[in-house]
Formats: structure tokens, C-alpha cells, sequence
């Protein structure tokens, strides 16, 4: 990686039973127009710096809102909680042979194409890589390679889980956007 810019692959995690969100999954909700998971996977897309980009779905089927050109994983232990999403992620990227993997949220629908941009293009020599916002640590999250065995395979942690034990792995990139999470059907109306 020393001298060029690392090969990243871009992983959506929307495999969720969104159940605080309501009856309906949250993933489809219109918001704005689209399908929430669709406007993270065309930030992702619109940043234009990825060799691939996938998306980890798990408890609602979301291939017919996805563009071709996305990548679906299923994760069928979905509901044992995020970290193995990020491992069904951190698989396929690993399967590509991309030297790093960005990781954002499907139910950040206001993360811009130029945090994901950002964040997989930083130079900064940090295996993790934060995006922020405002001062505010959020996604997505660039997590080279050398970090990958290091990620939680259970419960509902990603990256978080190492940067517990070792805070020195983790860099900050500030970026534009912001990062509202749509958890709940408030949410979802407020920033609608």
C-alpha cells in the first residue's frame, strides 16, 4: 500500500429486522423519494472510487431496489448482530483482494458521496479510519486489511470493539454531510 492509494471496496450493512423502526422495514421506506438503502448505495456508487460495492442483507430481501452493478451478500446469521455483517462484508472484500473495505450504514441516508470519497481516499497511514462530523465520530469507517482478523466475529460491534483496546489503530478524516441514523419512525419523519 506504501506509496499508492489502497484498492477499497465499499459494504453497505442493511441487513437488519429494523425492529424499532415499525411494521414495515426500514430499508424500503421512501425517504425523500428512494429507498433509504438506495441512497447510501448511491453515495457509495457517486464517490467513484471503488472497485466494487456490496451490500449485506440479511432479514429483507432488497436486490430489486439495488442497481446491477451492486454486489448482494446475504448474511444468514444476520440477526446474531452487526459484526457478522461486517464479516460477511469483510469475506467478499477479502475475496476480491482489496487492500481495504469502507463500511457504512444503510439507514444513513445523508451520508454524502464525498464522505465515502474522503474516507477511502485519506492518506492517512491509520488501519481504521473514521469519518467525522462536526467533531462527531460516525461512518463510513475505512478498515485496511491488517485489521480484518482483528474484528469481533459475534455480537453487535464492528471496528468499535477493537478501538476499545487499542485507540492508537484509529484515525479522523472530518467530512461533509451528516450522520443521522433513521432508527425509529420519528426519525424517519423528522428528517424527512
Amino acid at each position: 500500500m506504501e506509496g499508492s492509494e489502497p484498492r477499497c471496496a465499499a459494504v453497505i450493512l442493511a441487513a437488519g429486522a429494523s425492529s424499532r423502526f415499525g411494521s414495515a422495514p426500514k430499508q424500503l421506506a421512501r425517504f425523500r423519494g428512494l429507498p433509504m438503502v438506495r441512497i447510501a448505495v448511491d453515495a457509495a456508487l457517486a464517490s467513484g472510487v471503488f472497485e466494487a460495492v456490496g451490500v449485506v442483507t440479511g432479514a429483507v430481501e432488497l436486490t430489486e431496489v439495488l442497481p446491477a452493478d451492486v454486489t448482494v451478500i446475504h448474511n444468514p446469521e444476520w440477526a446474531d448482530g452487526q459484526a457478522s455483517s461486517v464479516q460477511a462484508g469483510v469475506r467478499w472484500a477479502s475475496e476480491l483482494g482489496v487492500d481495504a473495505v469502507v463500511v457504512g450504514l444503510g439507514d444513513q441516508p445523508m451520508v454524502v458521496a464525498d464522505a465515502w470519497k474522503l474516507v477511502a481516499e485519506s492518506s492517512l497511514p491509520s488501519p481504521i479510519l473514521i469519518a467525522t462530523y462536526q467533531g462527531r465520530r460516525g461512518n463510513p469507517v475505512r478498515l485496511s486489511a491488517e485489521v480484518w482478523d482483528l474484528l469481533p466475529s459475534t455480537g453487535d460491534e464492528g471496528a468499535r470493539a477493537i478501538l476499545r483496546l487499542r485507540p492508537e489503530l484509529a484515525g479522523e478524516i472530518p467530512c461533509p454531510g451528516t450522520m443521522v441514523d433513521i432508527d425509529t419512525q420519528e426519525d424517519f419523519d423528522r428528517w424527512n
